[in-house]
């Protein structure tokens, strides 16, 4: 003797399976739109172009010392994580996080806290607005 599913409960079955995959679709095109909205606000607020601010955080060697959750090569723990850093109210301890505050301790930290872990890295004017571009993504 041979078990079938009856006809309407397969349909169903389908159907909720094909809900599954329009939904993960759906919602990967909904991260993407988010992440693009994102690039271009930070963009509008530096700038700077955020996917050549991730090229230069990583060519800078930024993530030895700074950790980004989910990307390569960034899981240093002398600075603190970057994870969200969008949102902080400041940088550098007391620094307002605006777009000049941002780029200024990037560029020079220790013209804005001299003696501060955070090395001088000989970044010019665009490198600086890049990499902050690229963590005003990081909410």
């Amino acid at each position: 003797m041979e078990f079938r599913l009856p006809g309407s409960l397969v349909l169903t079955l389908g159907l909720l399976a094909a809900g599954g995959v329009a939904g993960g679709v759906s919602l990967g095109v909904q991260r993407w739109q988010t992440q693009q909205q994102a690039e271009q606000a930070a963009h509008e607020l530096t700038r700077g172009d955020p996917k050549q601010g991730k090229s230069a955080f990583r060519r800078f060697n930024c993530g030895g010392c700074h950790a980004i959750r989910d990307v390569d090569g960034a899981d240093g723990r002398a600075g603190p994580a970057l994870d969200k850093i969008a949102g902080r109210a400041f940088v550098a301890g007391d620094q307002p996080n605006d777009p000049a505050h941002m780029t200024a301790w990037i560029q020079h930290p220790q013209a804005v806290r001299p003696g501060t872990g955070m090395p001088e890295l000989g970044l010019g004017d665009q490198d600086a607005r890049d990499i902050a571009a690229y963590l005003y993504t990081l909410r």
